[in-house]
C-alpha cells in the first residue's frame, strides 16, 4: 500500500472535492482518498499492484479536472544525432516510459529538455530509453568546469570532422581522377589503364576508397543501426545509398577478376567516396555554423569570473567559482568582477551592472547594499557576503531561462516533426521503387541503382530539422542581448501575433513613485518657501503624497523647519505649526471645514485634477496660501512605445484600480486606445480574459504581484524587470530594464524570427519537394539529364548550410528605435553581451 499526493486543477468549489474523492474512491485498490480544497491536493492511497498513477490520473480527467504528480524538469545533452528523424526517434522512446509528461529534443542544441514523475521514471529510465533508440544520453550538469568541457568537446568535434575530410579528400581526388580522366582523354599510367590492366585499374580505386570508407564508419553503424532498430535516419540513407555504391564496386571488381572486363566502365567506388567526402564536409560547415548560433548563452556564460578571493580561517585565499558557498566573505579588487551575489559588509566603491540591467552609470554601493554577480567593481576594494551561489545567482538564472527557450519548441515546428517521423522510410520507399520502376522498364541495373542511389543520398531531412530550432535559438538569443528573455518558443511565436497589449498603470507607464509636478502660490509666498513649509510638515508624515513633498523639497536643496503640535485629520489631511504658523495641509474637504475660501485657486485645482494630479491645498493661519499638485509621472519612453505600437497596427489599452478621471488623464497624455479603471487587483485577470473572448491575441504587461493572474491568464505575459519576482514568474517575456520600448522591440524580434522561420522551412520543403522526383529520374523521363549521385551529395549538404546561413542573419537584427538612445537609459544587456 503507497500514499501518493496529486495537484488537482479545475476545482472551485465543494462540489468538485467531493466529485473528484468519489470518482478516485471507486478505483479498485483505493483504501483512503480525501481532497482538501485549500490545497487543492488529492492525497490518496491504494495498492500499486492493482492501481497505477496513470490509472488515477484517467479517473479524475472523466470527472473533468487534471491531477498531476509533482514532477522535475531535467535536461540531457545528446550525441549521435544527425538529423530531424533522430529527433522523433528520442521523443517517441523517452515519451511512451511511464511518468514522462513532456520530452522535447533540439537538433541545433543536441539536447533533451524532459519532464516526468521522479516516482514513477528515473535518470537511469530515461538513459535507457535513449541508448535502446541507438543514441547516447548524459544529465546536463552546468558548472564552470562542464562548460569549458563542453566547449572543448564541441571544438574537438569540429576538429575531427575537418582531419577526417582532409583524410577523405586526398583519397578522393586521385580516385575521381582515375575513375573519370580516361573519360575526357586525361593520361593513365599503362599499370592502371582499364584498357589495358583492368585489374589493376580495379585495384587503386578500391585501395583508395577504402579509407575513405573507413573515415567515415561512423555513418555506417550509425545508419546500420537505426535501421535496423526500425528508425532510419540520416545516416541510414547515406549508408544504405554509399554502401549500395560500394558493394557494387566490389562485385564488379570480383566480376573482373574472373574475367568481364566490361565492368571496368561503371565501378562505382568513386560515388561512394565523394559522397561521403562531400557529407564530411557538409557536416563539418554545419557543426561550425551551429556553433555561431550558440553565441549569445556563450557570451553570457563568460561574464563570470572562474574564480574567486574568500576569507577562510582568517586568510585570503583564491578558489575555483564553484566552491564558494553561501556565507563567505569575498573580497574584489578595484577592475575585477563580483564572482556571486551578495550583500556587501566592508568598503565603497561604484558598480558597473550594465550587463544585467542595461544601466551605464555605475551604482555606489556601500555597506548592506545587493551585488549582483559578474557585475564589474570599478574604483574601490570591497567585501561582500555571499547569499546567492551557483545556479541561484542572477546571472545563472538569465541563463537558465535563455537556454530553456533555446531548448523550446515553437508551434510552427509541429508540422516539421509530424512529417520527419515519416520522412526516411517513405524516402527508403520511394528510391527502392523508382530504381526498379526503371529497372521494369528496360533500364540496366547500373542505370537503376544510380537512381536508387540520388534518391537516397538527396533526401536528407537534416535541412528540415534545423530550419526551427536555429532560428529559435539565435532569436532568443538576440532578444537576451537587447535586455529581453524570452522563456519559450511559444511566447517568441505568439508574441507576432498579438493584437492588443495591455499595460498596467503604476511602475509600467508611470514611474510608480508620486512626484511634485505643480506648486501654484497665493498672497506673494515663494514657491520655494511653499514647498518647504510643506514638506516641513509632512516630514513626519507616513502617506505617499506627503513623502513625494518631502523629496520634492530634497531634491531643491531647501533646508526643513522644525514642527510642533502634529496632528493628523484622518481622511482630511493634517494640522501643524512649523515657524509659529498654524498650517493645515490636505484635501479640498479639509479646507471646506475649516471655511477656508479657495478663491481663483479653485478652477486651477479643478484643471490638475482633469490632467490626473492629486492638488494638496496649504493654509497658513487660515487663509489659502497655495496648492501642490503631486501625480505618479509617466515614464519618457511610456509616449514613444506606444505610437510605435500604434505603427504596428497594434491596440493599447491601460488596465488600473485608479479613479476614471486620473485614468483617463494618464490616457490621453501617451495616447492610450482603451481604459480600464477602477478594477481591483483580483479582477485584472478576468478583464484580459474578456479581451480575448473578442477574439483577440492578448498580452499583458506588469510588474506587481498583483499582475501575476493577469500575466498568467495573457496569451503573452510580460514582466518589467525591475518588478517582483512572483511577476516575471508568470510571466512569458521578462524585460530586464523599466523600459517600454522593448515591448514593440520583443514584437519586432518575434516578427523577424518567424519570418526567418517560415523562409527556412519553405527553402527545406521545396529542395526537397524539387529534389527527389529528380533524383528519381523524373528530368531524364522528358529527355533531359539523369542527376547524378555525387551531385546529390552536393545538393544535400548545400541544403542543410543555406539553412544555417539564413538562420545567422537574425544576428544583425537590430531594433528600429534603440531605447539606448534614449540619454536615461544604459545600453542593452550590456557591451559584453552586445555583438
Amino acid at each position: 500500500m503507497v500514499t501518493k499526493s496529486f495537484n488537482i486543477e479545475g476545482m472551485s468549489c465543494a462540489s468538485c472535492v467531493q466529485t473528484v474523492e468519489k470518482a478516485t474512491k471507486k478505483l479498485p485498490g483505493v483504501k483512503e482518498s480525501n481532497v482538501n480544497m485549500a490545497t487543492e491536493k488529492l492525497n490518496i492511497s491504494f495498492d500499486e499492484n492493482a492501481l497505477s498513477v496513470q490509472e488515477i490520473q484517467d479517473a479524475v480527467g472523466k470527472a473533468g479536472y487534471k491531477a498531476l504528480t509533482d514532477t522535475e524538469q531535467k535536461s540531457f545533452k545528446i550525441e549521435g544525432m544527425t538529423c530531424a528523424s533522430c529527433v522523433q526517434t528520442i521523443e517517441k522512446a523517452t515519451g511512451k516510459l511511464d511518468g514522462v509528461l513532456d520530452t522535447h529534443v533540439n537538433l541545433a542544441t543536441e539536447k533533451m529538455n524532459i519532464e516526468y514523475d521522479p516516482s514513477v521514471a528515473s535518470v537511469s529510465d530515461i538513459l535507457d530509453a535513449v541508448s535502446n533508440a541507438g543514441y547516447e544520453a548524459h544529465e546536463d550538469i552546468s558548472s564552470s568546469e562542464s562548460v569549458d568541457e563542453d566547449r572543448n568537446k564541441k571544438q574537438q568535434a569540429i576538429k575531427g570532422l575537418w582531419q577526417r575530410f582532409l583524410i577523405s579528400a586526398i583519397f578522393t581526388a586521385p580516385l575521381l581522377y582515375i575513375a573519370m580522366g580516361h573519360l575526357i582523354g586525361a593520361p593513365l599510367p599503362e599499370i592502371i589503364d582499364p584498357a589495358i590492366n583492368p585489374v589493376g585499374f580495379v585495384m587503386i580505386q578500391l585501395i583508395l576508397t577504402l579509407p575513405v570508407v573507413y573515415m567515415a564508419r561512423s555513418i555506417y553503424s550509425s545508419g546500420i543501426k537505426t535501421l535496423f532498430r526500425g528508425h532510419p535516419n540520416m545516416d541510414s540513407l547515406i549508408a544504405v545509398g554509399t554502401g549500395a555504391a560500394f558493394v557494387y564496386g566490389i562485385f564488379a571488381a570480383i566480376m573482373i577478376f574472373s574475367g568481364d572486363v566490361s565492368f571496368a566502365n561503371d565501378l562505382y567506388f568513386e560515388t561512394a567516396a565523394v559522397i561521403l567526402t562531400l557529407i564530411t564536409l557538409g557536416k563539418y560547415l554545419e557543426t561550425l555554423t551551429k556553433g555561431k548560433t550558440s553565441d549569445a548563452i556563450k557570451k553570457l556564460m563568460g561574464l563570470a569570473p572562474k574564480s574567486a578571493i574568500v576569507v577562510r580561517n582568517g586568510q585570503e585565499i583564491e578558489i575555483s567559482i564553484d566552491e564558494v558557498v553561501v556565507g563567505d566573505t569575498i573580497i574584489v579588487k578595484p577592475g575585477e568582477k563580483m564572482p556571486v551575489d551578495g550583500v556587501v559588509t566592508e568598503g565603497m566603491t561604484a558598480v558597473d551592472e550594465s550587463m544585467l540591467t542595461g544601466e551605464s552609470i555605475p551604482v555606489e554601493k556601500t555597506s548592506g547594499d545587493n551585488i549582483i554577480g559578474a557585475s564589474i567593481n570599478k574604483n574601490g576594494s570591497i567585501q561582500y557576503e555571499a547569499t546567492k551561489v551557483g545556479k541561484d545567482t542572477a546571472l545563472s538564472q538569465i541563463i537558465k531561462l535563455v537556454e530553456d527557450a533555446q531548448g523550446s519548441k515553437a508551434p510552427i515546428s509541429k508540422l516539421v516533426d509530424i512529417i520527419s517521423g515519416y520522412f526516411v522510410p517513405i524516402v527508403i520507399g520511394l528510391a527502392i521503387l523508382a530504381g526498379l520502376a526503371w529497372f521494369i522498364s528496360g533500364q540496366s541495373v547500373l542505370f537503376a541503382l544510380t537512381v536508387f542511389i540520388t534518391t537516397l543520398v538527396i533526401a536528407c531531412p537534416c535541412a528540415l530539422g534545423l530550419a526551427t530550432p536555429t532560428s529559435i535559438m539565435i532569436g532568443t538569443g538576440k532578444g537576451a542581448e537587447n535586455g529581453i528573455l524570452i522563456k519559450s518558443g511559444v511566447a517568441l511565436e505568439t508574441t507576432h501575433k498579438l493584437q492588443t497589449i495591455v499595460f498596467d498603470k503604476t511602475g509600467t507607464i508611470t514611474e510608480g513613485e508620486p512626484k511634485v509636478t505643480d506648486i501654484i502660490t497665493a498672497k506673494g509666498i515663494s514657491e520655494n518657501e511653499l514647498l518647504m513649509l510643506a514638506a516641513s510638515a509632512e516630514k513626519g508624515s507616513e502617506h505617499p503624497l506627503g513623502e513625494a513633498i518631502v523629496n520634492g523639497a530634497e531634491d531643491k536643496g531647501l533646508a526643513l523647519q522644525k514642527t510642533k503640535n502634529f496632528n493628523a485629520i484622518t481622511g482630511h489631511g493634517i494640522e501643524v505649526m512649523v515657524d509659529d504658523k498654524n498650517m493645515l495641509l490636505g484635501n479640498r474637504k479639509l479646507m471646506d471645514d475649516q471655511n477656508i475660501a479657495l478663491g481663483a485657486l479653485a478652477s486651477t485645482s479643478d484643471e490638475l485634477a482633469n490632467q490626473g494630479k492629486t492638488p494638496m491645498y496649504i493654509a497658513i493661519n487660515s487663509e489659502i496660501a497655495g496648492i501642490i499638485a503631486v501625480a505618479d509621472t509617466v515614464k519618457e519612453s511610456s509616449l514613444k512605445a506606444i505610437q510605435k505600437l500604434h505603427e504596428m497596427g497594434i491596440e493599447v489599452a491601460m488596465i488600473t484600480g485608479d479613479n476614471k478621471r486620473t485614468a483617463e488623464a494618464i490616457a490621453k497624455q501617451v495616447g492610450i486606445d482603451r481604459v480600464m479603471s477602477e478594477v481591483l487587483p483580483e479582477d485584472k485577470a478576468s478583464e484580459v480574459e474578456k479581451l480575448q473572448d473578442e477574439g483577440k491575441k492578448v498580452a499583458m504587461v506588469g510588474d506587481g504581484i498583483n499582475d501575476a493572474p493577469a500575466l498568467a491568464q495573457a496569451d503573452v505575459g510580460i514582466a518589467i524587470g525591475s518588478g517582483t519576482d512572483v511577476a516575471m514568474e508568470s510571466a512569458d517575456i521578462v524585460l530586464m530594464r523599466s523600459d517600454l520600448m522593448e515591448v514593440p522591440t520583443a514584437v519586432e524580434l518575434s516578427k523577424s524570427t518567424i519570418r526567418n522561420i517560415r523562409q527556412n522551412l519553405f527553402w527545406a520543403f521545396a529542395y526537397n519537394t524539387a529534389g527527389i522526383p529528380v533524383a528519381m529520374g523524373l528530368l531524364f523521363l522528358f529527355g533531359g539529364p539523369l542527376m547524378s549521385p555525387m551531385f546529390a551529395a552536393a545538393a544535400m549538404s548545400f541544403s542543410s548550410i543555406s539553412v544555417l546561413l539564413n538562420a545567422l542573419r537574425l544576428k544583425r537584427f537590430k531594433p528600429s528605435v534603440d531605447s539606448s538612445d534614449d540619454s536615461s537609459v544604459g545600453p542593452s544587456v550590456g557591451p559584453s553581451v552586445a555583438q
